[in-house]
């Protein structure tokens, strides 16, 4: 029986990556054509959306949000939500209506084909370097300034398996208060559940998510920095453990 699970997860992961690149092959003209000019990245960003709900559907998976606020369409804010899996990605994009950009390693502009347009639609980081972390607020200025919104996994990196929820790094919440933009706290409940980064690992099923109360940033400054991010992590944690008792 072990062996059974073992052939079928490993057809599974494979299933995955081929999920990956299908929709980027067939609509690689379009998402080619959308990335040429920064103005047309809304026209990028719904093709996104359609490339991540096929993966997800594609590999059993179905997704129930909870929303307890409806973000207005055309404003700018901040996304943070817990990180586990490697389909946090596609849950986002199918979770959120308004164009946002990615803030993340910059070592998945590696993968083949999806690092492509992910390093040309992305705000890159090297976390090691200081003038890295610099430039990253400059081309957050310049996409906040265009009306999108930014999307930051706060714990900087996916943390280990034991870990229910790592400790919450300042950048997300630093870039929030210097442009004065809303932070919207997400929590995803089964991703680790679904599919981990452990190999021999995960389960077709439901993927629940829950959209809380937008914390406003009007008025605070540097300050208030860490009153924020432990307000915003404090949300999701007791989020998961309201979610996985």
């Amino acid at each position: 029986m072990r062996i059974l699970k073992m052939v079928f997860w490993i057809l599974w992961r494979i299933w995955f990556y081929i999920l990956i690149a299908l929709p980027i092959l067939l609509m690689f003209p379009f998402l080619f054509i959308s990335i040429l000019k920064e103005k047309w990245y809304p026209y990028f960003f719904q093709m996104a959306r359609i490339w991540a709900k096929f993966i997800l559907y594609g590999m059993g998976f179905y997704y129930k949000i909870e929303r307890e606020e409806e973000l207005e369409y055309g404003k700018s804010y901040m996304l943070v939500a817990n990180h586990t899996s490697m389909t946090d990605i596609m849950l986002m994009l199918a979770v959120v209506r308004n164009p946002f950009v990615f803030v993340g390693k910059k070592e998945l502009m590696k993968i083949p084909l999806f690092g492509f347009f992910y390093k040309r639609t992305s705000i890159l980081v090297d976390r090691n370097s200081s003038r890295s972390k610099m430039e990253v607020y400059e081309r957050a200025k310049s996409r906040l300034d265009q009306g999108l919104s930014i999307c930051i996994f706060p714990e900087g990196g996916v943390p280990d398996e034991s870990i229910v929820l790592d400790e919450f790094k300042d950048g997300a919440f630093r870039l929030a208060i210097d442009h004065q933009i809303p932070i919207v706290p997400i929590t995803f409940a089964d991703n680790k559940k679904r599919l981990s980064y452990t190999f021999f690992s995960g389960s077709m099923g439901i993927m629940r998510v829950k959209v809380h109360h937008i914390i406003a940033t009007k008025g605070k400054t540097t300050d208030h920095k860490k009153t924020l991010k432990e307000e915003a992590r404090t949300i999701i944690l007791d989020q998961i453990h309201k979610f996985n008792p």
